[in-house]
């Protein structure tokens, strides 16, 4: 009795598609979306609007967040039977804030090979037109959506030395602006939106500057917004010390005010100011 034989196990490729003009796509992905057996797609009706584009005709599943895990262990079957599936998000690279780390974790245990198809990110298109002179920087994708949640995390970030990136909704970015205004001060910022689109839109100022654009703005498209670090705190604790005391015994203005002025100007965090003011402000008192 002669057994069958099993057949090898397909490839999963992680297809990087336009951020927004579809001519961004490269002529790899486009041959490879084409041959292979299936793709996964955040959103089927996203991408049947790609496929459609390029006159590509293969079949489409969904692979959504909320059915990750389920959908990865089917996807795993499949290739094991020896199908090839190109895995793609909305837009950009997939496991990019973005599903997608899932399924390329299941098939790797599966022994599966995964080959990325390198290709558009927000994250590296807004760095590249941003002027950023850092040699790294910080990615945390999106922030929280609950305000208590995002004003923990952006407290926790105050003494990082590097830019700090986030991706935000236009729902939200009002809110984020405003909070780091508060808590990290008026810092250098750089946002970038409708990427490679029509309406693209590509802003450098300050934080309190961005929040007066978000402010008298519809907010369309997603943003990628570019923070930059603080001043360093050694360096500016004398400074911070001394114009508190000028501010104490040359002005008339509230201890609140100074906070927030000296915060603004120096780039430094409103509560951190604030508690250095009060210990500044006591000294005159005892």
């Amino acid at each position: 009795m002669v057994q069958s034989k099993q057949p090898s196990p397909g490839t999963l490729y992680i297809a990087a598609t336009p951020i927004g003009n579809l001519e961004d796509i490269t002529l790899r992905c486009l041959r490879i979306l084409a041959e292979v057996d299936l793709i996964a797609a955040e959103d089927t009706r996203h991408t049947r609007k790609l496929l459609t584009h390029f006159d590509i005709q293969t079949p489409l599943i969904s692979y959504y967040r909320e059915k990750e895990v389920q959908r990865s262990q089917q996807l795993v079957q499949r290739l094991l039977a020896g199908e090839s599936i190109a895995l793609v998000s909305d837009a950009g690279t997939p496991g990019i804030s973005d599903p997608g780390a899932v399924l390329v974790t299941e098939a790797r245990r599966a022994e599966i090979v995964v080959v990325p198809l390198p290709g558009a990110s927000a994250l590296t298109t807004a760095l590249s037109a941003s002027g950023l002179s850092h040699p790294s920087f910080l990615f945390l994708g999106f922030p929280p959506s609950k305000s208590s949640k995002r004003r923990t995390l952006l407290t926790s970030l105050i003494d990082t030395a590097w830019p700090i990136v986030f991706y935000e909704s236009p729902r939200r970015i009002q809110s984020l602006l405003s909070d780091i205004l508060q808590i990290m001060g008026d810092r250098q910022a750089f946002w970038g939106r409708e990427l490679t689109k029509s309406y693209e839109d590509l802003q450098a100022g300050s934080i309190s500057t961005l929040l007066e654009l978000a402010s008298g703005d519809k907010n369309r498209g997603e943003f990628v917004l570019v923070i930059e670090p603080g001043g360093s705190q050694e360096a500016e604790g004398e400074n911070l010390l001394e114009l508190l005391a000028w501010y104490r015994d040359n002005t008339s203005m509230s201890l609140k005010d100074v906070s927030r002025k000296l915060a603004s100007d120096l780039g430094l965090s409103r509560s951190q100011v604030y508690q250095e003011a009060l210990a500044v402000y006591q000294k005159k008192k005892d």
